[in-house]
């Protein structure tokens, strides 16, 4: 055959690649999170639409004013700031006020994401950033809690989170509190469904893992992440409470499974390499374990997966895969000369 019919393309890798845009990947994400929006509007009202909107708006705005003030390309086609978003939106408590959402999205783009380079130069997932932000900036309407609405009074409970003098009327108590001290003071099937206080998208277990199935099934996430998370927090929960219960709701309440599933597999702040993933959620597990019993406040999720992905370029720099080919150099023995020594 003549050469002149082979066509030669000389490039940097990746050489092989699946076809999979970024704009893809934050779709799938956006539907997977989408069973746990929904669980929020039925457990907790329009209200928690209305802050994940704003949540969403506010980031876009972040991300989109960065780009004109710098006079970049604009990138929030991507949809990653959507995503951000959503995460926000959903890791808020159902009541907060509307100017928390409206920082706390700019700051997760504006300031975590885009000061830094923008998507997949950032240090630490965005919503977790901010989440973490906002609770120390607002803490008292971070840590307000809700009971769930009763549907079965007709639609007007999903509006009673509009007023404030309600809001202050029905605050609950988290299931964390109790774990905290050993105790479970709701049960399983209520956390598995949703029924409890907690933070818009946290409480209902069944939403999360349906996004979670979701996006394993789709092949977004990596899926030993979140199983080696869930996995190590049960274990030293139990150990540390000898009580198989205890642990289990553990996994069911707080934001476990939403920061396990979405937050923690974040490509950007998590490490590249299999011993790396391995060691980083195992770190988020035990540090959640950690957190939740022995500090001063009852969730210790975010914190965990920030300190995780602090220490994520660490294990990509010294955990590294061998090069195909690589043979490691053979040091001369001592009081002998190596042979570049031996030819001086």
């Amino acid at each position: 055959m003549n050469d002149s019919s082979y066509k030669y393309i000389v490039s940097t890798s990746p050489h092989i690649t699946n076809g999979r845009t970024t704009r893809g990947v934050m779709f799938d994400v956006i539907v997977a999170l989408m069973p746990a929006v929904i669980a929020s509007f039925l457990l907790y009202g329009l209200y928690t639409l209305l802050m994940t909107a704003v949540c969403v708006a506010s980031a876009v705005f972040g991300e989109y004013i960065y780009n004109l003030i710098r006079k970049k390309p604009h990138t929030v086609n991507d949809l990653s700031a959507v995503v951000t978003g959503i995460l926000l939106g959903l890791n808020l408590t159902p009541t907060v006020p509307v100017y928390v959402p409206i920082i706390g999205g700019i700051f997760a783009t504006l300031v975590v994401k885009m000061l830094f380079g923008g998507l997949g130069k950032n240090f630490a997932n965005p919503a977790i950033t901010a989440r973490i932000f906002v609770m120390f900036a607002w803490t008292t309407a971070m840590t307000t809690f809700v009971a769930p609405v009763d549907l079965s009074n007709g639609g007007a409970e999903l509006i009673k989170y509009f007023n404030r003098d309600t809001v202050n009327a029905m605050t609950s108590a988290t299931p964390l509190v109790g774990l905290k001290e050993g105790a479970v003071n709701a049960s399983a099937l209520d956390l598995f469904l949703g029924r409890t206080g907690g933070s818009a998208g946290e409480t209902c277990a069944l939403a999360l893992i349906i996004g979670g199935v979701y996006l394993a099934i789709r092949k977004v996430i990596d899926v030993k992440i979140p199983l080696i998370f869930i996995l190590t927090y049960f274990l030293v929960t139990l150990a540390i409470y000898k009580d198989a219960n205890v642990a289990g709701c553990g996994i069911l309440s707080g934001g476990l499974l939403l920061g396990a599933i979405f937050m923690a597999t974040d490509y950007s702040t998590s490490p590249d390499t299999v011993i790396g993933t391995c060691i980083y959620a195992f770190g988020c597990g035990l540090l959640t374990a950690i957190f939740r019993k022995f500090g001063s406040m009852p969730e210790g999720v975010s914190f965990a997966i920030l300190l995780m992905n602090v220490v994520t370029p660490l294990l990509d720099k010294y955990i590294r895969p061998r090069p195909f080919g690589y043979v490691k150099p053979v040091k001369p023995k001592k009081g002998k000369k190596s042979a570049k020594e031996a030819q001086a």
